[in-house]
């Protein structure tokens, strides 16, 4: 187990050093003069070129990258013009085009919106979809399962901003049992907390229940399939005993490599919610700064949300490990 963890994580590292690679090259090196976009339109020549030496930008490629996997490592300090240093503390991103702030401090404050969202649709799809897997592979056969069946259909061919839309109409305007939701960090009221992000969580949470219903009936049946379940069935075991001791057990490992990847995708994938809902997430801060050519942000939100995705899947493959000792020793 030792020995798979240390190769995991390795391979963890080196997808993470591409990861920046490929980000660095696709926006820092693609047509356009971060100089100006830094600086804004109404520069002249010579304020571009002192920004241009200001960033490094006059140095070699490989000279500039290096350059930024130290600032994201150990921090560096930018020239801030008449002899003015401003140092950026690691992870040092780079500073904001629009209002000069660290890229790392901005996603810190928004970090938290997109982990709150992330965190109860990940509660919500696990209940939902696991419970109505089981519940269709106990129901095989019958109206129940049928009926569960055309649902996650439904979900999972209903658009999320559909959802959220319909969720709104209904349950805000019509009903009027919740207001419009408005996001409160849980550290001024968790209650209103909770209640604001209850519509996006069913959302988001709902949208992705029909994938894991899905899998774990799948999951379920196949092991409902295997010898050793054939054989406690003619001892006479009961069929609920034999799912609820026996089939979940072959269920778990997929479902919990699954929810980890999904969760880590959440942290930057849930865009349309956050727009949605007014959720002052990293999707809402990707698509301001992409509206603005924010490059520092741009980057620094693609690179968190990567960075996320990388951890998700070494999470995920460390837990499959530990429910399924075989993976391990692959």
């Amino acid at each position: 187990m030792t020995g798979f963890v240390l190769r995991r994580l390795g391979a963890a590292l080196l997808v993470l050093l591409a990861l920046s690679a490929v980000v660095y090259a696709l926006f820092y090196l693609a047509p356009g003069d971060p100089a100006r976009l830094a600086c804004g339109e109404r520069c002249n020549p010579q304020q571009i070129a002192q920004v241009r030496e200001q960033l490094g930008l006059n140095d070699s490629v490989p000279t500039q990258y290096l350059r930024f996997l130290q600032g994201v490592l150990a921090g560096r300090d930018y020239s801030g013009g008449a002899g003015l240093v401003l140092h950026c503390d690691a992870p040092c991103l780079g500073f904001s085009y629009q209002n000069d702030r660290q890229v790392t401090e901005l996603l810190l404050e928004r970090l938290p919106a997109t982990f709150s969202l992330a965190l109860g649709a990940l509660v919500i799809w696990l209940v939902i979809g696991v419970g109505t897997g089981l519940l269709s592979a106990v129901r095989r056969g019958g109206l129940t399962e049928r009926l569960l069946t055309v649902v996650t259909l439904a979900a999972t061919g209903t658009p999320v901003f559909i959802l959220g839309l319909l969720l709104l109409m209904a349950v805000c305007a019509y009903l009027r049992w919740l207001p419009f939701p408005t996001y409160v960090p849980f550290g001024d009221d968790p209650e209103q907390w909770a209640w604001n992000l209850l519509l996006p969580w069913v959302t988001l949470g709902f949208f992705e229940s029909a994938k894991y219903a899905r899998l774990t009936r799948s999951s379920t049946l196949e092991t409902l399939a295997e010898d050793h379940i054939r054989t406690f069935r003619a001892y006479g075991v009961g069929e609920r005993a034999l799912v609820t001791r026996h089939a979940v057990r072959g269920a778990v490992a997929p479902v919990i490599a699954l929810s980890a990847v999904d969760f880590g995708t959440m942290i930057g994938g849930a865009v349309l919610t956050e727009s949605l809902f007014g959720i002052p997430g990293l999707g809402k801060t990707l698509i301001d700064g992409v509206r603005v050519v924010d490059l520092p942000v741009v980057v620094g939100v693609v690179l968190t949300i990567g960075t996320a995705v990388v951890i998700a899947g070494a999470v995920a493959d460390l837990l499959y490990a530990v429910a399924d000792r075989r993976v391990a020793l692959a």
